[in-house]
């Protein structure tokens, strides 16, 4: 019967659920390269980085830490497009265990319904083709006749019953079938994305190491230094907007709660996909910390940008989410006084920031 093949297949395709890959979530962006600046140490003519070379030459320092930052930023975009594919794997695979469960069920029911249809029909046989009803009406008796019209009625339902049940049971097993075959499908093109996906994340992640790791110890603390200027000229230029002067509201109990549990983290590492509680990225620290105040959010920046509600910049208050750069690769806390707490990149520990350190794409509120 190629229902029950195509339905044993349905079944078994569960068993290949256990090779999906484990779930790696969010991931950090890194702040954007800061434009050059006449007279700013590092910048305008910064030091070289020893054999880092570029299309004329060797690359300056400034010039390496834009390429870094670029490699992250792409490494998270990448992320988010990864996480999307998992998340919906995930979702393909449970609704393929519970229509394997349905088809399991329904096989059970078709053959407990052929049973008693098997049963009736054994019944009539013996009877030479005669329900036990039917022979009553040919008695003389008359009650016997009027009990035997009620219940030769009753077996007639009865069989109607069973066979109706059993057409039914039979088009639900069909969908069922249908559903699985189509979940499976769209499963192993989510599990085809989440492969090119990491791919591109090793590859940009791998690259920005590298381009570190060709630096002496002395021009890395130079690279953080470069960071911190570029950070700081971006909060300052913030600030002299006036967008602080509205900002004073008060956290929520919520919003107190999760600025606790994300500061609590701070001098701890970054860790690419990482939810705690050794190490963080950046919607990693976010949504452990909402959780902490319960109120669940989405797992990745870019989620959590798309489905919590949207705050205007002036109606910011502690525990809020700033969401930063235009394909909202990164978040940070704001816990207040203009200041955020988030994870950087890889080879950063959770920090305190501006919260204007950043482009800031908005604003978003988990407990509104």
């Amino acid at each position: 019967m190629n229902r029950r093949h195509s339905a044993a297949a349905a079944i078994t395709l569960v068993c290949a659920l256990a090779v999906l890959a484990a779930p790696v979530q969010a991931f950090a962006a890194p702040a954007p390269p800061a434009p050059e600046q006449p007279g700013m140490p590092g910048v305008s003519g910064a030091p070289e980085a020893p054999g880092v070379s570029g299309a004329s030459g060797k690359k300056s320092l400034e010039e390496v830490r834009a390429e870094i930052d670029d490699l992250y930023r792409k490494a998270g975009a990448a992320t988010d497009a990864y996480l999307l594919a998992e998340e919906r794997a995930e979702k393909q695979s449970g609704e393929i265990v519970k229509l394997a469960q349905a088809i399991v069920e329904g096989q059970a029911k078709i053959a407990e319904l052929k049973s008693r249809a098997g049963a009736q029909a054994r019944e009539q046989y013996r009877n030479a083709g005669l329900p036990p009803g039917a022979q009553l009406m040919l008695s003389g008796d008359p009650q016997l006749f009027l009990d035997g019209v009620t219940r030769a009625r009753q077996g007639q339902q009865a069989a109607k019953g069973v066979l109706g049940e059993l057409n039914r049971t039979q088009e639900d097993l069909k969908t069922y079938t249908q559903d699985a075959s189509t979940n499976w499908t769209k499963l192993e093109a989510n599990r085809v994305k989440q492969a090119k996906a990491k791919k591109k994340i090793n590859a940009q992640i791998a690259a920005a190491k590298k381009l570190e790791s060709r630096l002496e110890k002395k021009e890395r603390a130079r690279l953080l230094e470069l960071e911190q200027q570029a950070e700081y000229k971006s909060q300052t230029a913030w600030l002299s907007s006036g967008a602080l002067k509205e900002i004073n509201r008060e956290a929520s109990a919520s919003g107190k709660e999760a600025v606790a549990y994300a500061t609590a983290q701070i001098g701890k590492p970054y860790g690419w996909g990482d939810e705690g509680p050794k190490s963080y990225d950046c919607s990693g620290l976010t949504s452990q910390a909402w959780a902490a105040a319960g109120h669940p959010i989405p797992r990745t920046s870019q989620e959590q940008w798309r489905q919590l509600p949207h705050i205007a910049i002036k109606d910011m208050r502690p525990g809020d989410l700033i969401i930063y750069f235009g394909d909202a690769t990164h978040v940070g806390m704001y816990i207040g006084d203009g200041a955020i707490v988030h994870a950087p990149r890889p080879g950063r520990n959770i920090t305190l920031a501006g919260a204007g350190s950043m482009e800031i794409l908005g604003v978003v509120r988990p407990d509104k």
